[in-house]
């Protein structure tokens, strides 16, 4: 894992801070390129309109190293929102969840229901997946900050389904992706307003909390 006690700093004051970690035994070890990165930093690049800065993680299925790199991109560089990708299954080495539930302050279970909706509609096996997303807070005070951390599938396939939704043969969209819910949540919890290009993902927010055009 490599690890910096350098916070990053916003080039914007609406910059995202990202972290983005991929979880893989082989992957990690060099036995084959890694996909998650690559796929997460496609999708996000052509759904943020804001500026975003991301800090890349590659580790091992290791509980200990999981919940020590989340700790890392949240207390350490302040990152805004972290994306794992991989170790979600039922499987011994899939220890993802545990190990992001080890270092939250806060659950936000919606967010796995719906990637497990949005599953679903493709494979029954979809309700094997045991994706969590929490808020972790730095510090106690709000001036502080958090992160929001979610748990995605490991194939970029089902990372772009669940970020965006799934959508009918005319381009409509048929079932909301979590990525919609995200810009607000990170507002709440004092993050920087995200703001998407709307024909990959509309963010949602309530009328009040949009900020008007200058």
């Amino acid at each position: 894992m490599t690890t910096s006690a350098k916070r990053l700093a916003r080039n914007h004051p609406d910059e995202l801070l990202c972290g983005l970690v991929s979880i893989s035994d082989r992957a990690s070890a060099g036995v084959y390129a890694d996909e998650g990165i690559p796929a997460l930093k496609t999708w996000l690049d052509g759904a943020l309109r804001t500026p975003v800065q991301y800090a890349e993680r590659l580790i091992a299925d290791d509980a200990d190293t999981i919940s020590a790199t989340l700790v890392e991109l949240c207390d350490e560089l302040g990152c805004d929102l972290i994306l794992t990708t991989g170790g979600t299954g039922p499987a011994r080495r899939d220890v993802t969840p545990e190990a992001t539930l080890a270092v939250a302050t806060k659950e936000m279970p919606g967010f796995g229901e719906q990637m497990r909706q949005i599953s679903l509609r493709f494979v029954p096996t979809a309700i094997l997946s045991r994706q969590v997303a929490v808020i972790r807070e730095r510090g106690t005070s709000a001036e502080d900050g958090a992160a929001l951390i979610i748990n995605l599938p490991g194939q970029p396939k089902a990372i772009r389904e669940t970020l965006e939704g799934l959508r009918n043969t005319d381009g409509t969209l048929q079932v909301p992706g979590i990525f919609a819910a995200v810009p607000y949540c990170i507002q709440l919890i004092g993050g920087p307003y995200i703001e998407t290009n709307e024909s990959v993902c509309k963010a949602f927010r309530p009328k009040a909390a949009i900020r008007s055009a200058t």
